[in-house]
């Protein structure tokens, strides 16, 4: 009997443990035949943002291509229909790495529920992440770490296995005729390049342009200092394992290790935590004064659309909607400005993000909004508030990244573009005026905080 291969966030051969036990027994077993599988939610993918349904078709893309045109593609609401494939391919087994936020456990728990009585085994291995969500523990009472640094220290002091490579002497089963990769229904204002091979491409290029430099240049949404993986980290596309395999002890090394450190960290809080997917870590913060109704519909759709009047929150949240990212560290000033500027919760921009970012992860999602809206684990204490204007200076300093995606400012010379106001042509091509006066606005941010305070 052959065995279903069923992939979800980890679309690649290489250094993919459960895709190489479940070839390994297909061997052992004497048929030699994986089926490869990648099940979805059509109602799900119609409502993406065009360039994530691009980015995920071309993912299954170049998936399929890696494994000779052989991957089946299986629609349904629920995880029947992955169950039924695996009956009528008589497979006595489905193979799949194992996810530890939400919704994937929420899968996993569905479809072990769906295949009792079959006589079809669900074996879940490894994970997306290094070091599995739940391993990090104190040595003194076997708790979770509140804090990033000792976390990072434990995590490092496990360790993790060397990239593995796909065992040969299998073969995939060649996909049914009614197989079909979905087909994006919106348009993409560019081609996506995603993949295996693209990630392993792109990780080497990073290690000859920037890595050496990341600890100075990965602030700098001016320059290419960051390493343009999480998309592919994202979709499965390349293993943190290989990512930190050729890593040294050198500065810009390691930084870069404590970046892949922070995403395994939100892990872990959210697997322990999983209600914080889109509720307080901090439940005090929840019963903050948060403001609602038309004026705050109003705001929040100016923050979306990059016119709020402040250049470097409005080239973020523009190079959101026109690529399918942001610079890390743009986002945390658009999250800042979100919640302490304009008073809106967290969670609706987190929601924004989901629906736009190509690179969208559940647990750096959510965690990373509540770092800056200083309600998460280990968070930014909530009366540090980001000063948009004095971020621009610092990290666009000559106004680059700004011109990049405001062309309204784009006649406007050097650091100057932070503040157009200022200047007498520097509104003239329609660019707005500020929404609000920050300083105003961070004072009544802590003058709200005051009222939640603990005495």
């Amino acid at each position: 009997m052959a065995r279903v291969f069923w992939f979800r966030r980890d679309r690649r051969l290489q250094d993919n443990l459960a895709l190489n036990t479940c070839a390994k027994a297909a061997i052992a077993d004497g048929d030699k035949t994986v089926i490869p599988v990648f099940w979805y939610n059509a109602k799900e993918y119609e409502q993406l943002s065009g360039l994530r349904q691009h980015s995920l078709t071309e993912s299954l893309k170049a998936l399929d291509k890696s494994m000779e045109s052989s991957l089946e593609v299986i629609q349904g609401v629920e995880m029947s229909a992955l169950v039924e494939f695996a009956q009528k391919s008589k497979a006595s087994h489905i193979h799949a790495t194992e996810s530890f936020d939400p919704e994937g456990m929420a899968e996993q728990k569905s479809l072990k529920s769906k295949l009792k009585g079959t006589g079809i085994e669900l074996v879940l291995e490894d994970s997306y992440y290094a070091v599995k969500p739940g391993t990090v523990e104190k040595p003194t009472d076997g708790t979770a770490y509140r804090v990033y640094t000792p976390f990072y220290k434990a995590w490092f002091q496990i360790g993790w296995q060397a990239p593995l490579k796909l065992t040969k002497g299998f073969s995939w089963k060649s996909r049914s005729s009614k197989s079909a990769i979905p087909k994006p229904t919106k348009p993409a204002p560019f081609a996506v390049k995603a993949g295996e091979q693209f990630a392993l491409e792109t990780f080497k290029k990073f290690q000859k342009r920037a890595i050496l430099d990341y600890s100075e240049n990965r602030n700098r949404p001016d320059l290419s200092g960051t390493s343009h993986l999480s998309h592919a980290l994202a979709h499965g596309e390349i293993h943190p394992r290989t990512l930190l395999a050729p890593l040294s002890e050198l500065e810009g090394h390691t930084v870069f290790r404590k970046e892949i450190a922070w995403r395994e960290f939100y892990a872990d809080v959210l697997f322990r935590n999983p209600h914080t997917l889109d509720d307080y870590y901090e439940p005090r913060f929840k019963a903050m004064r948060y403001d609602t109704g038309a004026k705050a519909k109003a705001k929040l759709e100016r923050w979306q659309s990059g016119t709020t009047g402040f250049p470097m929150v409005d080239a973020g949240m523009r190079q959101l909607l026109e690529t399918g990212w942001m610079h890390n560290r743009v986002r945390m000033i658009v999250a800042s400005f979100l919640v302490k500027d304009l008073h809106l919760e967290w969670q609706l921009g987190a929601k924004w993000f989901e629906q736009n970012l190509t690179d969208y992860d559940p647990a750096s999602n959510s965690h990373g909004w509540q770092w800056t809206a200083g309600c998460g684990t280990d968070a930014s204490p909530y009366y540090r508030v980001f000063n948009p204007i004095l971020q621009g200076y610092k990290f666009d300093p000559e106004g680059k990244y700004v011109r990049k995606f405001i062309p309204e400012l784009a006649h406007l010379q050097g650091p100057e573009v932070h503040e157009p106001w200022l200047l007498v042509d520097g509104l003239a091509n329609g660019y707005p005026e500020p929404m609000l006066d920050h300083s105003t606005e961070r004072d009544e941010s802590l003058a709200r905080l005051e009222e939640i305070k603990i005495n």
